[in-house]
């Protein structure tokens, strides 16, 4: 089926950038997914622009109040939900989500984000009394000791391509409300969306310096953030790699760094949940679990870091499980991002990221992985598509492996493509084992009637998150992340 032409592009209006004008830069060519073919260019910038950024920020957390940030930050999120369109647009044809995921998770997270943050920080004390420490001699007992939380500084933030405006608001929007200034750097994949947003803050009248936007690659403009004199805090979502350069280049100015690195989550469903016993939370059934499974590993064509791409079945219900999970494979249809529709996974964003997917398949075929469904090459009906590009888009087909073990390097490492590792388990401990056997630690997930057995499991797995029978998080998790945002059923 040849997929519709990509839409046209909206236009990014001039953003005024507050530093002096740059000499000639090196460029980067911005290239759709879906086609393989250019889009646009965009200017890297230098370790000047690194160093123009910084003169250029003003006093923005003395200048301010907490309400008056907030209502820049609330004039902000108007202006983000009049040109969703717009937004959505842009992130489906730099980095492939489908047209449709695209308004509704990619951009959609956005808007989440920013309402959750403005609700916190309605909440949120900027001087903490230390309690039961007073003056001795004072009149009207006023606190002697208090904590303040003073805004950190300058932050330079590094985001990735995957969820695009996701991490640009987690990271943009509290920096600001509680009164840090940003020097933003988007993934040289996915700049155009980043770009939109800086037209949005410059809409919404933040003053000159308080929000930057630099353009560059990992290495170049990157590095100069990590390790600038003057940044006062690095925060960096990537891979792994990446993330122990950003550490590196860092440490000899001693300043604050924190990393959200990648994952290789385990699902791990216990047979009880088929038994009837209820308490599965929000599911009825086996094949429900494992087909919200299979869908969270091949929304976003599996490249988000909190995917489960492994996927743990106690013995009983493994061949079942299996079954299942590729029927819903089997049936899922890749195409264009341009394409309406729910109905299908989009390409992988880049031809580097293709070519990691299909090494890492023909890694799981050779280690002796069942190969149940998919495997190396594009999907038939994609094949060749590309406005007359022979290589047409970075298209992957959904795989299944079965019968996987620890030691295979597509249980054990980031794919970061729509690839499912299934694995049997006899006990908790081996549950325990085969979900621990991985460097990663972001997020796991729990499925059980038993109640004891989810909470001895949430305790044991090594991993910032456990999620237990699909439930979302409490309120809390307004600081972290809605990653039921991104889960894809048809």
């Amino acid at each position: 089926m040849e997929p519709p032409p990509p839409a046209r592009l909206p236009l990014l209006h001039r953003w005024r950038v507050y530093r002096p004008p740059p000499p000639p830069l090196a460029e980067i060519i911005v290239v759709d997914p879906s086609t393989a073919l250019p889009m646009a260019t965009v200017s890297l910038a230098s370790r000047a622009d690194v160093d123009a950024a910084r003169r250029a920020l003003s006093s923005w957390s003395l200048e301010t109040t907490p309400a008056e940030r907030r209502r820049r930050v609330k004039r902000l999120l108007e202006i983000y939900e009049r040109r969703g369109e717009d937004m959505a647009r842009l992130i489906s044809a730099e980095m492939g989500a489908p047209i449709d995921m695209a308004r509704n998770g990619q951009f959609g997270a956005g808007s989440y984000h920013m309402e959750a943050f403005l609700e916190v920080l309605d909440e949120f004390e900027f001087e903490r009394v230390l309690p039961n420490v007073y003056q001795e001699d004072s009149e009207d007992d006023e606190p002697a000791t208090k904590i303040l939380m003073d805004p950190v500084g300058v932050v330079s933030m590094i985001t990735p391509w995957n969820l695009p405006l996701n991490q640009i608001v987690l990271k943009v929007v509290p920096a600001l409300l509680v009164g840090c200034t940003c020097i933003l750097k988007p993934s040289e994949l996915s700049p155009l969306s980043a770009l939109l947003f800086a037209e949005l803050m410059d809409e919404a009248g933040f003053p000159p310096g308080v929000f930057n936007l630099i353009n560059g690659d990992g290495e170049g403009a990157g590095t100069a953030l990590a390790s600038h004199p003057d940044v006062d805090m690095v925060s960096f979502t990537g891979s792994t790699r990446a993330g122990a350069l950003v550490s590196s280049a860092a440490a000899n100015t001693f300043k604050r760094v924190t990393l959200e690195l990648g994952g290789k989550g385990a699902a791990v469903i216990f047979a009880d949940v088929a038994e009837g016993e209820g308490g599965a939370g929000e599911y009825d059934s086996l094949e429900e679990i494992v087909q919200d499974v299979v869908w969270s590993v091949l929304s976003n064509s599996g490249q988000s870091c909190n995917a489960p791409t492994r996927m743990l079945v106690e013995r009983s219900e493994y061949e079942n499980a299996v079954k299942i999970a590729a029927e819903v494979a089997s049936t899922a249809r890749v195409g264009s991002a341009h394409e309406e529709g729910h109905d299908h996974i989009g390409p992988v964003v880049s031809e580097v990221q293709y070519d990691r997917v299909q090494s890492y398949i023909k890694a799981g075929i050779e280690e002796g992985a069942r190969l149940v469904v998919g495997g190396l090459g594009k999907p038939d009906e994609v094949e060749g598509i590309g406005n007359g590009n022979e290589a047409g888009g970075y298209y992957v087909r959904p795989t299944i492996f079965a019968d996987c073990h620890s030691e295979m390097s597509v249980m054990k490492e980031e794919i970061f493509g729509p690839v499912l590792c299934v694995v049997p388990f006899d006990t908790e401990n081996d549950a325990i084992r085969i979900t621990n056997g991985t460097p990663y630690g972001l997020t796991n997930y729990v499925y059980s009637s038993d109640g004891p057995r989810r909470r001895r499991m949430a305790r044991a797995l090594r991993s910032g998150m456990v999620e237990m029978n699909g439930a979302g998080r409490g309120s809390l998790s307004k600081w972290l992340r809605a990653a039921k945002v991104f889960r894809h059923t048809p």
